[in-house]
């Protein structure tokens, strides 16, 4: 397939544009006979619903989307990455941690248990403005994580468990320093069943408040405030030094995709993720539903039959009990951005999404907001919807997210810094202020794919030292905490 905008010949393909082809979109290099499956990268990404002449502009209006059959050869292709001895591996500038474990940045953090305490823990993370934070020069920031839940919801079973287990992921990042943990008093989800249930234990480092019993609104934002202020000291108190980049795990996230996004970023950033792996490092893809019709290309390379079908798994409860009857992606319909951008339908977005895992062997799949201890190329159980999706990599560890994108989304998160990557030059150049790195140079001839790859793990290394991405510098991130809802509200 090719593309065109007025030229009325692709003299590649040795055809005519029979209509005008949008930047990024496909035309039919030959006749497509009505119900025959059309092809792109040689993979199914739907099935022509009228007979189509070469030259036609394909989109959604004639093209269908249906099941067919994929052969998951499970773990058959997996090929063992050699991963560099350490004296050999990259270096980035991080936090060791007591335990060992190694940060990225160095935020002290606010957490509700639950919607009803959300508004106490903005207003004791917001009282420490920058201006306040200067003689801390070692500390990020102080950020709130709140939530629309933890209440009105099952008291018990898995929307409670994942819940639960977010909110601990997010407590025990190496990215912070020190945790609040404030909760309103009569909700579900108490702060004294969380701990237990998560194994948290309260410390100098961890400290909690209930409203109900420490005065109401204003008291215990002053406590809470006052609670912080002598963390400060402590939590400032910490230097970057020489790490492994075994010590970096990236949630890899694209959102407001295009048809470029399969050919520029994501592959690049694939390739970025290949560098990491051999380095020691750890890939987190996710966005379930943006797999889907091309999730046999993953389980050929996974390391084991049991690994392969965790995968087909989860995929199957998506589409047998979660999305049943519901106007969803997995079902086929990709959003109004992705159709502008030339993406049909969701096989055809799944198929430049999952290139973001670059080709190492599939190691592990864990659910949504599981602590991901596998090195390597992994896969994580989320929605499509990236605020959803990143909360859960980062409660598993993530400490850097990366985020390709061709129509330009604008996202940050906190505590892990988040990396944006321009799918063309065009867009880019519209919003730089919001890119990081422009993976159109790849469209435009001015660099490979492996050196784009580079380029983004050298990036990549930079940010874990400390340097701030776009997102930082607009101080993005404030309400990005969006642990995934599913079950009864009520």
């Amino acid at each position: 397939m090719s593309t065109c905008r007025r030229a009325p010949a692709v003299a590649e393909e040795g055809l005519t544009c029979l209509n005008r082809i949008p930047a990024g979109h496909k035309v039919a290099a030959r006749a497509i006979a009505r119900g025959e499956p059309i092809l792109k990268y040689s993979t199914v990404i739907g099935f022509a619903s009228n007979d189509i002449a070469p030259g036609t502009l394909l989109h959604r209006l004639n093209m269908e989307f249906r099941e067919f059959d994929r052969d998951y050869a499970h773990a058959q292709f997996y090929v063992p990455t050699p991963v560099l001895p350490e004296d050999g591996q990259a270096r980035f500038m991080g936090i060791v941690r007591a335990d060992g474990r190694v940060a990225t940045r160095n935020y002290i953090g606010i957490v509700s248990t639950v919607n009803c305490s959300a508004t106490v823990v903005h207003r004791i993370a917001d009282w420490f403005t920058p201006e306040r934070l200067a003689q801390y020069p070692n500390i990020d920031g102080v950020a709130a994580f709140t939530h629309s839940t933890g209440c009105g919801m099952e008291l018990s079973g898995e929307p409670m468990d994942l819940l639960r287990r977010t909110l601990a992921g997010y407590i025990r990042h190496a990215n912070l320093a020190a945790v609040l943990v404030v909760g309103l008093g009569c909700e579900r989800n108490q702060i004294n069943t969380l701990f237990q249930a998560e194994k948290l234990t309260a410390g100098t480092r961890l400290k909690t408040f209930v409203m109900q019993e420490d005065g109401g609104t204003r008291k215990t934002i002053e406590a809470g405030v006052a609670a912080v202020q002598e963390l400060l000291a402590e939590a400032n108190d910490v230097k970057r030094v020489p790490c492994s980049a075994s010590h970096i795990s990236v949630g890899l996230q694209c959102g407001g995709s295009d048809s470029f996004s399969s050919i520029t970023a994501n592959p690049a950033l694939g390739a970025a993720m290949d560098i990491l792996v051999r380095h020691g490092g750890t890939a987190i893809l996710s966005e379930t539903p943006e797999i889907y019709g091309v999730e046999h290309t993953l389980t050929r390379r996974a390391v084991s039959r049991e690994v392969g079908e965790k995968l087909i798994e989860r995929i199957r409860w998506w589409k047998d009990v979660y999305a049943v009857g519901r106007d969803v992606q997995i079902n086929g319909v990709v959003s109004p951005g992705n159709q502008a951008g030339g993406l049909a339908n969701i096989l055809e977005k799944s198929l430049g999404s999952a290139m973001k895992g670059g080709s190492t062997g599939l190691m592990e799949v864990y659910k949504y907001a599981e602590l991901v201890k596998q090195k390597g190329f992994v896969f994580m159980d989320t929605p499509g919807y990236d605020p959803v999706s990143a909360t859960g990599q980062i409660a598993g560890g993530a400490n850097v997210v990366c985020f390709t994108t061709g129509r330009g989304s604008a996202f940050g998160c906190k505590p892990a810094p988040s990396i944006k990557l321009a799918t063309n030059t065009p867009m880019y150049t519209r919003l730089e202020e919001d890119m990081d790195i422009n993976c159109g140079e790849i469209l435009d001839g001015t660099a490979t794919m492996q050196q784009m790859g580079q380029k983004i793990f050298e990036l990549i290394l930079r940010t874990a030292s400390g340097e701030k991405t776009r997102s930082e510098l607009f101080n993005l991130g404030d309400h990005e905490f969006v642990p995934w809802q599913i079950g009864i509200t009520g």
